[in-house]
């Protein structure tokens, strides 16, 4: 069973996630050496990732190398990059390596910059990092997606037509492939996606994030109270 954590607000459950991702971290150091670790978009962690950043000893960044699990087909310095909140909240604020921050590249041409990542992903991944969408959407694997299905590559640009756009994203391959997957989710208006992926009845093509019922050992949700609102769990 996953483990789930109930928090009482967004500020809580920052600096309480903010401690899981150190902890992590530093454990994947101590073992191997180095951790790989896949950041989230989106406006929850970037409170996560400022915290991070006002601490930069923290996390002992020099053996760290960063992925993402998603990315809009943007440049790097547009304000819709994932890579862009993530760089101007933590990473131009702590000692990582350029050379250990792979980025997707959104400014290519989207098969092109999903073929290259794939490339350049590693194997197993130390955390997996993931927000939630209102619609249950992990990363970018939206309801009704086809990279549901996808079992052999491990990145994948699929059209989102409620979007009009391509987006660049982690298949179910790479995203289960990690040793912890960390889930932060925030809000009253997320209520609704938290009880579906975790007391929902099985239908991951409505609702993608009960995807991660496949690994239960290694899920950690870590919600707030109003996010949980809806769970039937005794946690909440």
């Amino acid at each position: 069973m996953a483990l789930l954590t109930v928090v009482e607000d967004e500020a809580a459950l920052a600096a309480h996630a903010a401690q899981r991702f150190a902890a992590i971290v530093g454990e994947a150091v101590r073992l191997r050496r180095r951790a790989l670790v896949a950041l989230t978009g989106g406006t929850t962690p970037r409170r996560m990732y400022r915290m991070l950043g006002q601490d930069p000893h923290r996390v002992p960044w020099r053996s760290v190398h960063v992925y993402w699990g998603d990315e809009r087909c943007v440049p790097p310095d547009h304000d819709d990059s994932n890579y862009g909140m993530a760089r101007e909240a933590l990473l131009a604020h702590v000692p990582i390596p350029e050379t250990q921050v792979h980025r997707m590249r959104g400014e290519r041409p989207p098969d092109q910059a999903a073929a290259d990542y794939e490339r350049e992903l590693p194997g197993t991944f130390d955390l997996m990092l993931l927000g939630l969408g209102d619609d249950a959407h992990l990363a970018s694997i939206f309801p009704g997606s086809p990279v549901l299905d996808e079992t052999e590559h491990r990145v994948a640009a699929p059209w989102v037509p409620h979007l009009a756009a391509y987006r660049l994203t982690l298949t179910p391959p790479a995203l289960l492939d990690a040793r912890k997957i960390l889930v932060i989710v925030a809000g009253a208006h997320k209520a609704p996606a938290v009880r579906a992926a975790l007391n929902g009845p099985d239908a991951t093509g409505r609702w993608p994030a009960q995807i991660l019922r496949r690994a239960p050992d290694r899920v950690e949700w870590i919600v707030d109270r109003a996010a949980a609102g809806e769970l039937t769990w005794p946690h909440a």
